[in-house]
């Protein structure tokens, strides 16, 4: 029986042009073998399984060749690449640095680098997973990879390329391999299934791809393992069931249940997933992803990122027409949330149905928004004026002579345009709105002195008093020019009355020192941060009792802190023995006669 090799191995590239989804990288290797420009060290970095091992070992193969083609590229029958592809070449040394990663396995690499090679013009050393090394390890290699022989190159290769030193990635050059597209990994899957007589169908080899996230291995990995399980015969569906994939046309079920609120349906639906085995935070995930598809098919523009079946393309597009753009928006947000706190969750089922849940009534809640919405913008439109049309009196004579004089009396109390501000509407121009209101005022005046009030005074005298007696008062009422000892006078005034409403600040109060600053402005010192909260924490009432006592509103003042020693807290700290045998000595001077006397040494 023959041995059996996994695809990875058996359709493993021999030369450049067989290379998957790496064009920029190897038409600048050959180019530079042609050009005959090769540098002496290479890092060649990206995801996993997308062809760094193998480019490297394609370039020593190629380096090496005796008889290379017009191309670049080896010829695969000279006495070299034959010895390479049975890996009996001499020439070649590759070193795992995951497993030799210490200093002593690099002198080991660096004294094989002295002998020359026997056959050939470059001995090359592959290098793979080169951020394994440690710290002492990439030193150790640092002049080797600097300056090596003209016959050695050095290829390194790594999957994190921000674990190496920046002085190893200074000698090297740099090639960033990137992830293979999804149609470059469906062609490579169809022409190993033809070459394999494997009836595949495309949709399953789309799952494949997409499910293998650009890694090549990986999805001919995927291969393998399915073909085993099917007997050599790939389906759309018992791919989606060996890779344990929630089908599409669940999704799609689901998004009809919840845009038609129906949801029975929808918990059915779920019910049927739920007896498949599937879990709840696949199921999450896969929907949130199924909508942000949607999302993404609603413009023509970013549709190409929808990585789908072809088959539910056209899908995809006409439900995405029938969504808003809100709704789908709000539906990923339920969907991430429900995904995070879905760990936490005691009862997965019940969340995941909660989520359900807010699914279906997502758009009538949306709808009720839009509506309370609409309500408050129409409340909240500017409000008209209502005109009132003026009413045709007939009445006497002195009657219009006292319209005349209460307009005159009202006009000087509109200020002019100039003394108005920038941001006020300009002053209305007529007065007939004026006059409208005194005409009404007169005639409640008259029918209140008709009906028997001609004893009280009239709605235009009331006013005119008003005006009298508010300008008598401001002219009385003059700001108080702030003293030290009208300051106190106020202070202890604001003292008693903290005391009368048994305020615990009024203590602070007391303690605190005023500095007068000028005639609008003091400062209050207090002893303490304590004091300095008591004393801000009344600034409000302190400030209306004093603008209102000064008569002065722009009368204002600041709260800092001076430290006062007569207030400091005294901490006393226990004698020691020395300090206490001092103290007695004083007390009883016979104590240090009789030490002195006897010499004794005290130890203290």
């Amino acid at each position: 029986m023959e041995q059996f090799i996994v695809s990875a191995r058996k359709y493993r590239p021999q030369n450049f042009s067989t290379v998957v989804g790496q064009a920029h990288i190897t038409t600048t290797l050959k180019n530079a073998i042609k050009n005959q420009q090769l540098a002496h060290a290479f890092l060649f970095c990206g995801p996993r399984g997308v062809g760094k091992t193998t480019c490297a070992r394609i370039l020593a193969k190629t380096i090496n060749c005796e008889a290379p083609n017009a191309d670049g590229e080896a010829c695969n029958t000279c006495n070299s690449c034959t010895s390479f592809n049975e890996g009996s070449s001499l020439n070649i040394h590759e070193l795992d640095a995951a497993s030799n990663n210490s200093v002593d396995d690099i002198r080991a690499l660096v004294e094989q680098v002295r002998f020359a090679p026997q056959a050939g013009k470059y001995k090359v050393y592959i290098v793979d997973e080169v951020h394994m090394l440690s710290t002492s390890a990439f030193n150790a290699f640092l002049k080797t990879l600097e300056e090596p022989p003209p016959y050695a190159i050095f290829i390194l290769a790594t999957t994190e390329k921000h674990k190496i030193l920046p002085t190893i990635l200074s000698r090297c050059q740099i090639f960033d391999f990137k992830r293979i597209t999804t149609q470059d990994t469906v062609e490579h899957l169809e022409e190993i299934c033809e070459k394999e007589t494997i009836q595949a169908e495309l949709p399953a080899l789309q799952v494949i791809a997409q499910k293998s996230e650009g890694c090549m291995r990986d999805a001919l990995s995927i291969l393998d393992k399915i073909v085993s399980f099917t007997n050599g015969e790939l389906t759309y569906k018992n791919t989606l069931e060996h890779l344990n994939i929630l089908d599409a046309d669940y999704y799609f079920k689901l998004m009809d249940c919840m845009l038609k609120q129906d949801l029975s349906g929808a918990l059915l639906l779920f019910e049927d997933i739920n007896r498949k085995g599937f879990e709840g935070d696949l199921v999450l995930n896969g929907f949130a992803e199924f909508i942000r598809n949607l999302l993404l098919s609603k413009d023509a523009k970013v549709a190409i990122l929808v990585e789908v079946v072809e088959s539910f393309r056209q899908r995809y597009q006409e439900m995405a027409a029938g969504c808003s753009t809100g709704y789908l928006v709000s539906s990923l947000n339920i969907l991430a949330e429900a995904e995070i706190n879905y760990k936490s969750a005691r009862n997965k089922r019940l969340h995941v149905e909660l989520a359900l849940i807010k699914l279906c009534y997502l758009q009538q809640a949306i709808e009720l928004a839009g509506d309370a919405d609409k309500k408050k913008r129409t409340e909240l439109k500017p409000l008209n004026f209502r005109v009132v049309q003026p009413v045709k009196i007939n009445r006497p004579a002195p009657a219009a002579h006292a319209v005349s004089t209460a307009v005159a009396a009202i006009a000087p109390a509109v200020p002019p345009p100039s003394a108005q501000p920038d941001d006020m509407p300009p002053p209305v121009q007529s007065m007939g709105g004026a006059k409208l209101m005194i005409e009404e005022k007169l005639i409640t005046e008259k029918k209140t002195e008709k009906s028997g009030g001609s004893g009280k005074l009239g709605s235009l005298q009331k006013l005119r008093q008003q005006v009298s007696s508010a300008a008598q008062t401001e002219k009385v009422r003059s700001a108080i020019q702030v003293t030290p000892e009208l300051l106190q006078a106020a202070w202890g005034e604001f003292i008693e009355v903290l005391k009368n409403n048994r305020n615990p600040a009024a203590q602070s109060f007391e303690m605190a020192e005023l500095r007068v600053v000028s005639h609008e402005q003091f400062t209050v010192v207090t002893p303490n941060n304590l004091q300095q909260k008591f004393v801000d924490g009344e600034r409000i009432a302190l400030t209306e009792y004093l603008q209102h006592r000064f008569h002065n509103r722009r009368l204002s003042y600041q709260v800092i802190v001076e430290q006062r020693e007569d207030l400091a807290i005294k901490i006393e700290a226990p004698l020691n023995s020395k300090e206490r045998f001092q103290q007695l000595a004083e007390q009883f001077p016979l104590i240090k006669e009789l030490k002195d006397r006897l010499k004794l040494e005290l130890d203290y």
